[in-house]
């Protein structure tokens, strides 16, 4: 009991910091009405301890003996109205303040003639007192009513506010789908948004391998101590696959439960994560993972609160990750696609094989160069990559015999061959997507001194992206068997690239490339680009580069 007294009045102290402000708000007012009728109101424990008095009725309140009436009655039934005589005429009644235990309330009437022993009040009762036992049964149902009315509107507005958080995590969810890129990053989110909602000790995100057909999981995120390294991940996924066959909607069991856990799991749920497979009757087939969450922190077990905001989030997850594949898929068919395309038109030429992949491979180290020295935007170093394959996308609409004639060239045959990159422009000018590419297809044959094709721009008229893929086209020309010359080697091509520098190549954009490590390139080169080496790798840069496109 607490032995710090709080004054609410001259009359009135409340010994026990135990009651709800409106169950204090009661014993106040009825304090009042008490004393109105020369009475005192006193309100034990069942243990005895004095926890309220008022005596707004104008006498000291033999408190001992009305502990001894609150021990008594601590027992009965709440609601009954008892009477007491011996120092003092009291009434006293169980009452069950919900959530705040039981009190005994005890009207002390003072000295009166009082009946023998502890009884029943009956009809033939002196009116004050019937009175006074009236007001305390209509007092005890009152304080019944505040309390319980204070403990479910408490209750109610922790749903509300659980709610919230739980509305408040669906909407972060759906905006982060948005902007989020990396599958890895919109996990983690996720799980670290679980956690900060949910009281549990850990959660994690369980994606099946891909190309896997036992759907055998793997941690994909995870925030807190999940305790996942004593579970067996295949039994988990076998144990929810169970229940979900079983008509259930998710796995919630606990270390007393249905299944053998490790030793640090007390309680354990876990939800399906369902992507969209159009050509499945059974969902099963489009299972992509599991969420799972150990350990409620605030409760023996989880519920089915619980359980619906977990399933919600993992439905979303899943959304999100059947797109991503999808999208990875298109990512792929257009990448082959115009991979096709530009080793369709390098086979035109025996001697132009692979130079598109090349040139594509050298525009990106040239930007990578100049986006470190703060010349480029970053995101440019990927659409460098595609300029570079499909720079000369113009060439379908020249003959295959001009290509490939190892005589001079006629005036008309030459002017067919500069027409390809305003051909290669007009094919690309309809797809959105191509938009940063086309200045590099357009233009990557003019020459900043202005005596290029095919509209003799000159220095800072010809597009960077442009500037940089005519680089890389030269270089590979350079270095590259032709039918009527042999190829250069590496230091050949570099006191070219040098001798031309402000005449035909851009003084930043060759001075970048200069100052590379080019034996590196070379080795690179000499490899394929789509090789690892040098601890480079490489083979990511294609689907890079159309994720720079299409986003």
């Amino acid at each position: 009991m607490s032995v710090t007294q709080t004054s609410l009045g001259s009359q009135t102290i409340d010994l026990a910091k135990r009651f709800s402000p409106g169950v204090k708000a009661y014993l106040i007012a009825l304090g009042k009405q008490v004393g109105r009728q020369k009475a005192n109101l006193a309100v034990f424990a069942e243990d005895g301890d004095l926890l309220w008095l008022s005596e707004a009725g104008g006498f000291k309140t033999a408190k001992r003996h009305l502990a001894e009436i609150a021990r008594h009655l601590a027992s009965r039934t709440p609601g009954d109205v008892e009477v007491s005589a011996g120092p003092t005429t009291a009434l006293a009644c169980t009452v069950d303040l919900v959530g705040q235990g039981r009190v005994v309330v005890v009207i002390d009437l003072g000295q009166e003639q009082t009946f023998p022993g502890l009884g029943s009040m009956d009809a033939r009762a002196a009116p004050r007192r019937s009175f006074m036992a009236q007001m305390l049964d209509l007092a005890a149902e009152g304080l019944h009513l505040v309390a319980r009315a204070e403990q479910e509107t408490q209750q109610v507005s922790g749903e509300l506010a659980q709610a919230y958080e739980e509305l408040v995590l669906l909407h972060k969810i759906g905006v982060h789908m948005a902007l989020t890129e990396k599958d890895s990053d919109f996990l983690t989110m996720i799980c670290e948004s679980i956690y900060q909602v949910l009281p549990v000790e850990g959660v994690a995100i369980l994606l099946n391998k891909t190309g896997c057909k036992e759907h055998l999981p793997a941690v994909a995120a995870s925030a807190g101590q999940v305790h996942l390294g004593q579970i067996d991940l295949g039994q988990l996924h076998q144990r929810l696959l169970a229940e979900l066959k079983a008509g259930k909607e998710a796995l919630v069991d606990c270390a007393a439960g249905r299944y053998n856990w490790p030793s640090g799991i007390r309680n354990i749920m876990a939800v399906p994560v369902f992507g969209k497979d159009p050509g499945a009757c059974d969902p099963l087939r489009s299972w992509l993972g599991l969420i799972v969450v150990v350990n409620c922190m605030n409760k023996d077990q989880f519920d089915s609160t619980d359980m619906k905001l977990l399933s919600s989030v993992g439905a979303v997850c899943g959304v999100f990750i059947a797109n991503g594949r999808l999208f990875g898929d298109l990512k792929d068919l257009l990448l082959g696609l115009l991979v096709a395309l530009a080793q369709g038109i390098d086979a035109k030429d025996e001697y132009t094989l692979g130079h598109s992949e090349r040139v594509a491979f050298i525009s990106r180290w040239i930007a990578e160069q100049l986006a470190r020295k703060g010349n480029l935007d970053a995101r440019l170093v990927h659409v460098a990559y595609f300029a570079g394959l499909l720079h000369d996308v113009g060439k379908i609409g020249v003959d295959d015999w001009v290509l490939r004639k190892t005589s001079s060239l006629t005036e008309s045959e030459w002017l067919s061959i500069r027409r390809h990159p305003v051909i290669g422009a007009g094919i690309l000018r309809q797809i959105r997507q191509m938009q940063q590419v086309l200045p590099a297809v357009l233009s990557h044959h003019e020459r900043v001194d202005g005596s290029g094709y095919p509209q003799g721009l000159k220095a800072d008229q010809i597009p960077l992206i442009a500037r940089i893929v005519g680089l890389a086209d030269s270089f590979d020309a350079m270095t590259s068997r032709r039918s009527y010359r042999p190829a250069k080697d590496l230091q050949q091509a570099i006191e070219e690239i040098r001798a031309n520098s402000g005449r035909q190549f851009d003084p930043e954009v060759a001075s970048a490339f200069l100052e590379s490590d080019l034996d590196r390139l070379w080795e690179l080169l000499s490899h394929g680009p789509d090789r690892l080496c040098h601890g480079l790798d490489t083979s990511y840069y294609p689907a890079a580069a159309v994720e720079a496109l299409v986003r």
